[in-house]
């Protein structure tokens, strides 16, 4: 099972050109040695749920699968990718270990159920609007549909317009409702929706603070994106962390926790 231990779910947000896909593959392999941490490589081979028409997308069903291939056999790392329509289930299926329900589809029904039937773990990212006790009708989804397991994802609750908070409550609410993992989103959770020209804006200083605040009141994992140089990122470039960045992090994390556990 791939989240019955803490689990770091990292990746850029879109797949890009291989020497980027493999350079951040290949840091995440090297973290997960060196700090004894199981890691999920996350990219997008289409963001469909993009702003605006002219935002880049990625690669597409056919090309992004063959690059997660490629990284997959490079890194040794299982991967996560998202779905937003029930024919792709089956081709993603046969490349990643996860398949994720984007945000914004976590109440489409023939998209979680068909994930579940291809007897990948998946991963329901948590709406926006959602109250964690709705959660349970999802995850009951996902299994009905064959799911062999299932994690839910706290990406941050709309606050208004343009703004998401984190409910520290959440990670227990979901957990007692679910009973799956529930993992915390730290770059998504500090996206400013609609504040950058329309689109997506972000405060990437609020991730170190947050994702330790989760850890600590109890989230089960973690999922991040992270890129080299996220100014040059085609997607959520205001809200990912620098590579450079992830490792001081991911320690104060395991610091985190071990004073918890002692």
């Amino acid at each position: 099972m791939l989240f019955d231990r803490f689990t770091l779910i990292a990746g850029p947000c879109v797949l890009e050109d291989d020497d980027l896909n493999l350079r951040v593959a290949d840091e995440l392999a090297g973290l997960s040695s060196r700090l004894g941490l199981p890691v999920i490589f996350k990219a997008s081979f289409d963001k469909a749920n993009r702003s605006k028409m002219q935002s880049p997308r990625g690669p597409g069903l056919e090309e992004g699968l063959k690059a997660l291939e490629r990284v997959g056999r490079e890194s040794g790392l299982p991967l996560l990718t998202d779905v937003h329509e029930p024919a792709q289930a089956l081709a993603v299926a046969e490349v990643v270990d996860v398949l994720q329900i984007p945000a914004f589809l976590c109440r489409q029904t023939d998209l979680v159920v068909a994930a579940g039937s291809t007897g990948r773990a998946v991963n329901v990212k948590k709406g926006q609007w959602m109250a964690p006790e709705e959660m349970a009708a999802v995850v009951a989804k996902a299994r009905e549909g064959g799911a062999v397991e299932v994690a839910v994802t706290e990406r941050g609750i709309f606050f208004g317009y343009g703004d998401l908070v984190v409910d520290m409550r959440s990670f227990l609410r979901v957990r007692e409702a679910t009973e799956v993992s529930v993992i915390f989103d730290g770059t998504h959770s500090v996206q400013r929706p609609g504040r950058a020209e329309g689109s997506s804006g972000g405060n990437p200083e609020f991730i170190r603070p947050l994702v330790r605040g989760a850890v600590a009141a109890g989230c089960d994992s973690l999922f991040l994106e992270v890129h080299p140089e996220p100014s040059r990122a085609p997607s959520d470039a205001t809200n990912m962390l620098p590579l450079d960045h992830l490792e001081p992090l991911l320690r104060e994390v395991q610091a985190i926790r071990e004073a918890i556990a002692g």
